[in-house]
Formats: structure tokens, C-alpha cells, sequence
């Protein structure tokens, strides 16, 4: 089971993560949606696609663009539709 941790709450928690470059990507369903709030930021990865993310905010902190998604992964990323992976000081334990 894998746990996503911020400022000590639970954000996510899945036994299905699927890890790409070091990074657990957890079904979205398992994401507390409650945590998240929109963000214009975007990147672009030449293999995966364009990148949108979510900023987190718990009890009354802000993590901008802590968590990220592709909404519209290339083919050879599509085993992460639909998944939500962090950084910027979120934990993971796996």
C-alpha cells in the first residue's frame, strides 16, 4: 500500500501505483479530492504528453503544484491515465 503524505494528512493511498521515472502515480479515485485545487501550471514531457496540475491545500497550507496529471497522455503513457503523482515535499511511502 502506498501512501502519498502532507502536512501530516494522508492525500493518497493505493496497493495500485504505478511507478514511472521514480514517481507513484495513484488512480485519481484514490486521491482525496478534497486536498486539491486547480492550477494553471502546465509542462510538457516529449514522451508523455502536456502535464496539468493541482495545488494541495491542507488545513489552511499551500503546496502550489504539488500534484500533476495527464489529462490526454501519448500512447506510450497511457498506463498513467487517469493517475496523479507529487513532489514539492510530499511523501510517499511505498
Amino acid at each position: 500500500m502506498a501512501r502519498a503524505i502532507w502536512n501530516g494528512k494522508v492525500i493518497a493511498e493505493s496497493a495500485d501505483t504505478v511507478v514511472v521515472e521514480g514517481n507513484h502515480y495513484f488512480p485519481r479515485e484514490a486521491v482525496n479530492a478534497a486536498y486539491l485545487r486547480d492550477s494553471d501550471k502546465s509542462t510538457f514531457c516529449p514522451w508523455k504528453g502536456q502535464a496539468s496540475y493541482h495545488t494541495l491545500e491542507v488545513d489552511g497550507e499551500v503546496n502550489d503544484a504539488a500534484a500533476w496529471f495527464y489529462p490526454e497522455p501519448k500512447d506510450r503513457a497511457k498506463h498513467i491515465e487517469n493517475r496523479i503523482a507529487f513532489w514539492r515535499g510530499v511523501t510517499v511511502e511505498a
